[in-house]
């Protein structure tokens, strides 16, 4: 599915639920689903600057897509990446590069978080934006 399509459906998912408190408990459940990390990702290197919670991300280029892998130790924050990897992860690193994550305004989570996990979303994204580039620029050579 392509990053549009897979937006989609996330907007179509989260329309099923009209209390915000709904919208917080069903991001927790996505974040239980998210794949365990391995405990060598969990370095410095792979924290996300900006981030009240402690998030790690890391990416593996795999095929000519990218697969993403990331931890938070915070519910709501985890279930916020997991939502993040199941839009960019599998994807070509132009189509990240290039994504219009337009479902964050549709589905309302930008203005329900807070100002500081707002930045921390905004420092997840343009991580794995970063990650993206670095693997275009081995792709391209």
């Amino acid at each position: 599915m392509t990053i549009t399509q897979i937006q989609e459906q996330i907007i179509e998912e989260f329309s099923a639920f009209t209390d915000w408190m709904d919208k917080y408990e069903y991001l927790i459940e996505l974040g239980k689903n998210l794949p365990v990390i391995d405990e060598k990702s969990k370095t410095e290197q792979h924290l996300i600057k900006g981030c009240q919670s402690r998030v790690w991300i890391d990416a593996e280029y795999i095929d000519g897509k990218i697969i993403y892998k990331a931890d938070s130790d915070a519910i709501i924050t985890k279930g916020i990446i997991s939502l993040l990897i199941s839009v960019m992860s599998g994807q070509e690193p132009n189509e990240i590069i290039n994504a219009d994550l337009f479902f964050i305004d549709k589905i309302g989570l930008h203005e329900n978080l807070s100002p500081t996990r707002a930045n921390g979303l905004l420092a997840m994204i343009k991580q794995m934006k970063l990650y993206a580039l670095a693997f275009e620029s081995v792709q391209k050579k």
